[in-house]
């Protein structure tokens, strides 16, 4: 998966906002629908205690491994890349 963050300006809406993208190279729309719902359950599990507020996300799913990587992994990539982000090696 990649993760693309930005932080908003202090005038902007306040708390984690977060979107989900699939190209056509992830598979079909059974595939792009599975990926999807996979990265929407693993922000819904990591975001809270990783995420920032003030920060917007976006999660990207990659053809092939997003929706055939183990669960487990998938979490543990969506923390190694918002440390990474967020400058927390």
């Amino acid at each position: 998966m990649m993760v693309q963050g930005r932080k908003r300006a202090p005038d902007e809406a306040a708390g984690i906002r977060v979107g989900f993208t699939c190209s056509k190279k992830v598979g079909n729309a059974v595939a792009r629908n599975r990926a999807k719902r996979r990265l929407r359950e693993a922000a819904r599990l990591v975001l809270p205690t990783d995420g920032r507020d003030g920060w917007d996300y976006v999660l990207i799913g990659r053809a092939e491994a997003t929706a055939s990587r183990a669960f487990d992994a998938l979490q543990d990539d969506l923390r190694f890349a918002l440390r990474k982000l967020h400058g927390n090696p």
